[in-house]
């Protein structure tokens, strides 16, 4: 049924299987080039980036004077020509969304599009905050009054409330009340503006295009265009774009770096393999952490088979070190995914069958090592080891390019609580085989997936795999720090009864 904007609020149906994957907050995109059609250069930037988010998308254009917004739910794709044509403008910020702070609902789809004291600013967020209760303590007492679930929404409204004669003034301001991760994207009626949290937790990538400048959470968005990727935004950077050419391009400092703490999940899974992220190809870091598992673990074994898509990279990279032939014994169904149709029962009993089938001609009495880039419940692996025994397989090796992800993440990542995470029921890796139905299981060492990303160890959050994290975060929030309750009863200042 549509809302009063018009759009579509169906909930699309997740299966046990998508369910059992890490995911991703969102990505974010902006881009400033006078002359050109910005609305379509966002929607195709945000469709590369289609893979961070598929609850919601939405666009956000300025053309000097008025920002104009577009929201819908869904994937990016539903985005239609007279959406396009209805976003006028030479610059522009967009957003995919997954949700981890605030349900799958429109109100929390971004851009967030919020007045403040110089007038009319949009906002994208990639993140978590883990502070939001102190923040929405803040905002509530200073009258303000949010329209979503957010903590996105926040970000925007202190900036937009925040005192200051200029954006960079304002973010200096609001940037040491964030707790958390954070990339944004702000748009304003003459600029664009990128920030990175201190702690540069999640990505953010600046890239040309011609003379343009171009934003955008992975260098594949940027190059889908035709642009370049010039470098990361830097953690605590702020970058102002308000023209083309490197004239129009201004870095500030907008709080000092912390200790780095990038996300090592953009690296085994999250970010498309043919990104880039700190100059590192992340196809090849892929590849590598596959041989260090092959020198980890060495099972007697026939065939090396990858779990689509994103354990190929690992998959062909231990079958070449070890030797062994790689070969696709899981044909992954493309199109099966977020559905807004909902299976009959005996659809549902199908589970990862609807999503994969296994090739029997090349699994048949072979001793199967089979790659996976997680574990995170269990739910998805179980199936796939059955799937892989009932077209003949001998004997199923699991090796994982991730150490056991045993805690909760805080900055981003959806997981399950640390009550459903396999590793952390299960430490002993037997008793994960018996439950999953492996023969053996290998998870990849902190210190070998460091040494395949090759860069520097301390540099990255290490919280998921370890339960120490680069910042304090409010452990009792084990509902990924959800406001849907507190805001359900919170009276905001001013507000009528």
């Amino acid at each position: 049924m549509p809302n009063s904007d018009g759009m579509r609020t169906l909930e699309p149906v997740e299966s046990d299987d998508a369910l059992d994957r890490p995911r991703e907050a969102c990505g974010v995109f902006g881009v400033y080039a006078p002359g050109q059609d910005v609305a379509r250069m966002t929607f195709f930037g945000l469709y590369a980036l289609q893979h961070r988010g598929q609850e919601s998308a939405g666009i956000v254009t300025t053309d000097g004077q008025t920002l104009h917004q577009r929201r819908h739910m869904g994937l990016v794709q539903n985005f239609r020509e007279e959406d396009l044509a209805e976003l006028p403008g030479y610059a522009a910020i967009g957003h995919t969304r997954y949700s981890t702070t605030g349900s799958n609902r429109i109100e929390n789809a971004q851009p967030f599009l919020v007045d403040g004291t110089l007038g009319q600013l949009a906002l994208a967020h990639n993140g978590n905050l883990t502070n939001t209760l102190a923040l929405l303590d803040r905002l509530l007492s200073d009258g303000e009054q949010l329209d979503s679930t957010s903590d996105s929404e926040m970000i925007a409204r202190l900036l937009g409330s925040a005192p200051g004669s200029d954006y960079v003034e304002k973010l200096r301001r609001v940037m040491p009340l964030l707790q958390g991760a954070y990339s944004l994207t702000i748009l304003t009626p003459t600029a664009v503006i990128g920030v990175r949290d201190p702690h540069g937790v999640r990505p953010l990538t600046l890239g040309r295009l011609q003379d343009h400048w171009v934003l955008a959470s992975e260098s594949c968005a940027i190059e889908t265009l035709g642009g370049v990727a010039e470098r990361d935004v830097e953690p605590g950077e702020i970058i102002i774009i308000d023209g083309d050419g490197p004239d129009g391009l201004h870095s500030h400092v907008g709080q000092e770096s912390q200790q780095r703490a990038g996300c090592l999940f953009e690296y085994i899974y999250f970010a498309r393999p043919d990104s880039v992220i700190a100059n590192r190809s992340l196809y090849l870091a892929r590849q590598r952490m596959g041989q260090r598992l092959a020198e980890e673990f060495k099972p007697d074994a026939d065939v090396v088979i990858g779990v689509p898509d994103s354990a190929t990279p690992a998959a062909q990279g231990y079958a070449a070190a070890r030797g062994l032939p790689y070969a696709e014994g899981l044909v992954k169904n493309r199109y099966i995914g977020r559905t807004f149709i909902q299976p009959d029962q005996r659809l549902r009993q199908l589970g990862v069958k609807m999503k994969f089938n296994a090739l029997g001609a090349v699994l048949d009495g072979k001793r199967v090592v089979m790659i996976d880039d997680s574990i995170v419940r269990g739910t998805t692996v179980r199936p796939l080891v059955k799937l892989l025994r009932d077209a003949g397989a001998r004997e199923v090796h699991l090796a994982i390019s991730s150490p056991p992800f045993r805690f909760p993440c805080y900055l981003g990542l959806d997981v399950a609580r640390r009550s459903e995470l396999i590793a952390a029921r299960l430490p002993d890796t037997k008793d994960i085989c018996r439950e999953v139905g492996a023969d053996s299981l290998h998870y990849l060492s902190l210190e070998g997936l460091m040494d395949a990303i090759d860069l520097d160890h301390s540099s990255f959050c290490v919280g998921c795999f370890t339960g120490t994290y680069p910042m304090p975060v409010q452990m009792d929030l084990a509902d990924k720090l959800s406001l849907e309750q507190v805001l359900r009863t919170a009276e905001p200042a001013g507000a009528s009864a």
